[in-house]
């Protein structure tokens, strides 16, 4: 079983890209195990403050997760690979390398922002965090 982990923001487009890039990752569709895995920083995302108030189970309600997800998830499942979809809230770059840990992710595959350098400094990347700290291979795509 090969592991990957895909982590999703709120861009359909990027969440396309990355799910793509992961169908054509070598051996057999039945044999690749996905993680969508979307985090909120500090429980500020209007959709996972919605997704924590409607809980099932003790888990957050999916169905108002962002759509990138969704789109994700579509594309993967129909290329026959078993899909997980994960939400989480935290420090993203944490996140995702605990997430990588916890799975043992084979890959990290990421789609990145643009981002000017005054950008970066200010805001910080969570790409670039992962990419400097992660111990995983890591597919990273730049937006178009």
């Amino acid at each position: 079983m090969y592991t990957a982990l895909v982590p999703v923001d709120e861009s359909e487009t990027r969440a396309r890209r990355a799910a793509n890039v992961v169908t054509s990752l070598p051996g057999e569709s039945d044999e690749l195990n996905v993680v969508l895995l979307s985090v909120s920083e500090k429980k500020q995302q209007p959709w996972f403050t919605e997704a924590e108030i409607n809980t099932t189970e003790g888990q957050p309600d999916q169905s108002v997760a962002p759509e990138s997800v969704d789109v994700a998830y579509e594309i993967l499942e129909n290329h026959g690979a078993s899909v997980e979809k994960r939400y989480e809230y935290g420090d993203p770059p944490k996140r995702i390398l605990a997430v990588a840990e916890e799975i043992v992710a084979d890959v990290i595959v990421m789609c990145s922002r643009r981002q000017s350098p005054t950008g970066k400094a200010l805001f910080g990347s969570v790409t670039q965090s992962v990419m400097l700290e992660s111990q995983r291979p890591i597919v990273l795509l730049m937006d178009e």
